[in-house]
């Protein structure tokens, strides 16, 4: 019988370390609870949600959704509790046929090139340029009917009536200091029966005139030059103010006023149908 240690106590010690057979799953339950933290701890941190969380703890990848998210979730969470993450996805990869290939770009995109649409004729820009021409068609020829309206108002607004084609031009007489020109053919002969019609011509000098139809609308209100006449018509009365009378020489309805005006008074008028009388 020998005495000491059996042939057996002597072989060597195998190597029966915790370490190296822990388990990816293992090493990361235990280093979260060595650090003090929760499965919801870890999920907030990570944004790792809590079932996967605890089948990654379990060695169950499936939840993952792949390798190459498997991968990525051992990464976060290895170092949520503060764990080395490369002998982990070092022992992931060995037992899963080692680290996944890279999958070509170009594949991935060829799915979503997207072919040019053939456009058709945009009609909405072709119906808002025709109704752009029509409304400037419709404006144009209300403008052009308005300016004719307004050359048949011009009398009664104060313009003095043009003499119409048969009517021969009457030559202008030189007038001198002190003479007062006579009334006009065209003057008498604007003087319809049914209105009133007042020619005011400044032959001494300027003055400043003003001028209303019965209404009280404003024909003229403005300084006359010397030299210079206007004409107002109204179907029953013009209402007058001359600021120089002594300046003014008037025809009313086509005849001559006689007056005695001083150079410098101002006279308020009124004249209406009929023989020339001062309102």
């Amino acid at each position: 019988m020998s005495i000491g240690n059996s042939p057996e106590d002597e072989r060597p010690f195998s190597d029966v370390s915790e370490e190296a057979h822990t388990s990816i799953g293992r090493a990361l339950r235990q280093a979260r609870v060595a650090a003090g933290l929760s499965v919801d701890d870890v999920s907030s941190a990570t944004r790792v949600r809590i079932a996967i969380v605890h089948a990654i703890e379990a060695d169950d990848f499936t939840p993952c959704g792949g390798d190459v998210y498997a991968r990525g979730h051992i990464r976060t969470l290895a170092r949520a509790v503060r764990l080395d993450p490369a002998p982990l996805l070092a022992r992931f990869d060995a037992e899963h046929g080692g680290r996944p290939a890279p999958t070509p770009a170009a594949p991935l995109f060829e799915a979503e090139r997207i072919r040019p649409e053939r456009r058709g004729p945009n009609w909405t820009a072709a119906m808002v340029a025709a109704i752009v021409v029509v409304i400037g068609f419709v404006g144009f020829t209300a403008f052009r009917g308005g300016d004719s309206n307004d050359a048949k108002d011009q009398v009664a607004d104060g313009a003095t009536p043009a003499p119409s084609k048969a009517e021969s031009p009457t030559p202008k007489k030189d007038t001198h200091a002190g003479q007062k020109p006579e009334p006009s053919d065209s003057a008498i002969a604007a003087a319809p029966q049914d209105k009133v019609t007042v020619q005011v011509s400044a032959v001494d000098g300027r003055s400043w005139i003003s001028a209303k139809d019965h209404n009280g609308r404003m024909l003229f209100d403005g300084l006359l030059k010397k030299g210079e006449s206007k004409t107002f018509q109204d179907s029953s009365k013009v209402n007058l103010i001359l600021g120089d009378a002594g300046a003014i020489q008037l025809y009313v309805n086509g005849k001559k006023i006689e007056d005695d005006f001083q150079p410098g008074a101002v006279e308020r008028l009124t004249y209406t149908k009929g023989d020339p009388e001062v309102g």
